[in-house]
């Protein structure tokens, strides 16, 4: 079993920026997915950015070259840089952790971004 917790949200003024932190409640380094997710009002949840294992990352588009997803074994714990933030960005952020086999959810953390 994993507990996820999520970290670091927060209000911003549009253009600023967050880090995001899920700390895991034992080690994750085996894991080889942990991505983060957002869910808009009144919409459904969706990818932001994954990483896999080796360290391949994967960003939505409308996140890419703004956002950076991250990893520290060290601390069983993965982040998301989001920087240049936009009004569209807010919403209620989630991280996912697999491990062997088993999908685990934070509790999310809300962003909102004021324009």
């Amino acid at each position: 079993q994993v507990q996820l917790v999520e970290s670091g949200g927060g209000l911003v003024q549009a253009g600023g920026s967050l880090r995001l932190s899920c700390a895991a409640s034992r080690s994750i380094y085996r894991s080889n997915f942990m991505g983060w997710y957002r869910q808009a009002p009144g919409k459904q949840r969706e990818s932001v950015a994954y990483i896999i294992s080796g360290g391949t990352t994967n960003y939505a588009d409308s996140v890419k070259g703004r956002f950076t997803i991250s990893r520290d074994n060290a601390k069983n714990t993965v982040y998301l840089q989001m920087n240049s933030l936009k009004p569209e960005d807010t919403g209620v952020y989630y991280c996912k952790v697999e491990l062997f086999g088993v999908s685990y959810w934070g509790q999310g953390t809300q962003v909102t971004v004021s324009s």
